[in-house]
């Protein structure tokens, strides 16, 4: 079997379902006729493949989840929306009259951004993107995005960057997934055995796949609270608050100190 290109999976994946949604340009085809839905492929290294329609990264406000519509209320002043992917949260903060960056490293994600009419777009890691001038009084962190702390040796770098670009009273918002309710013997398995090696046990190995392409393996982190805290200790951020009115899902609000 030939092993996939590393590349943007991502950014396929986010024109493509672009063009499904809106019947606009080349798009995949079931058959060489009709238009079939666009599946974003997460491979986990211990095997496990979940997969999920991507059209959710294009959702409006009428679909969201309850604890996004809270994170975009949380927002004030200028915003960076971290992992903007196709921009949902980005048009929502424009339409509110907000000063919004989105952020990406996805050329595809950044293209559809613009397309959907996100203003002020940024390709960039947030790590190059951190010697900007500006600065901003809230870094907003949708879909799971908390989890771009990677773990214990990444989060400080990337707090340390956020910092860089805070105003004075600036906030994280973020959102995150606990991990630990679960009761699936694959989960409970795999947060074991990464406790066995000395990670977190929701410090998840992935990569995205869409059709021949394929991401870099990369750190993605599910934490507990409690976790979060411990990795605030030491850096420029102090943890504020936690909504986790929609468990195992949760808001974490955290103020920067600097």
């Amino acid at each position: 079997m030939t092993p996939p290109t590393v590349g943007d999976a991502f950014g396929e994946m986010i024109r493509d379902a672009w063009a499904v949604h809106t019947g606009v340009g080349p798009r995949p085809l079931a058959g060489g006729r009709w238009p079939r839905p666009v599946i974003e492929v997460i491979e986990r290294d211990d095997g496990l493949i979940n997969g999920a329609p991507a059209d959710h990264y294009l959702s409006e406000p009428a679909d969201w989840r309850p604890f996004d519509h809270r994170a975009v209320g949380l927002c004030r002043g200028r915003v960076l929306d971290i992992g903007t992917g196709a921009g949902r949260a980005a048009i929502e903060l424009q339409n509110r009259q907000m000063a919004v960056t989105a952020l990406d490293t996805s050329l595809g994600a950044i293209e559809v951004a613009r397309k959907r009419g996100v203003r002020d777009t940024v390709l960039a890691t947030v790590d190059e993107f951190a010697r900007a001038t500006v600065r901003y009084d809230t870094f907003l962190l949708l879909g799971n995005n908390l989890g771009l702390l990677e773990g214990p040796e990444r989060a400080p770098v990337l707090l340390a960057a956020l910092a860089r670009l805070a105003a004075p009273g600036a906030r994280i918002i973020a959102q995150g997934t606990d991990p630990y309710g679960t009761t699936d013997p694959l989960h409970v398995a795999y947060h074991r055995d990464n406790r066995a090696r000395g990670r977190l046990g929701g410090q998840l190995r992935l990569r995205l796949r869409y059709r021949e392409l394929a991401t870099d393996w990369f750190d993605y982190l599910n934490c507990s609270a409690a976790e979060l805290e411990a990795l605030l200790a030491g850096t420029a951020w102090r943890l504020k608050s936690i909504d986790d009115r929609d468990r195992p899902y949760y808001l974490a609000v955290m103020e920067f100190t600097g």
